[in-house]
């Protein structure tokens, strides 16, 4: 599955997130804003390292705060 294009939009419009970003979310089993919601930014950025087999993810605060932006995105959303 992936992100509804609404969903994608929406996070697109987040600085630092990007197509890249959101496959990754995708590629972990995250694909939409009801299972975002649910993750915390540790969680993301760990199953992605793991995944990629690098720390990259882990380490990185751009990383970080884009995962922080879509989950609180995603936060919102539940509240409309």
């Amino acid at each position: 599955m992936a992100f509804s294009k609404q969903e994608t939009t929406q996070l697109l419009a987040l600085k630092g997130v990007g197509p890249t970003v959101i496959q990754r979310l995708e590629e972990i089993g995250i694909d939409s804003f009801d299972v975002l919601r649910t993750y915390s930014v540790d969680e993301v950025v760990e199953t992605v390292a793991d995944k990629l087999r690098t720390s990259c993810w882990k380490n990185s605060p751009q990383a970080r705060a884009a995962v922080a932006a879509a989950i609180e995105l995603a936060g919102q959303e539940s509240h409309v």
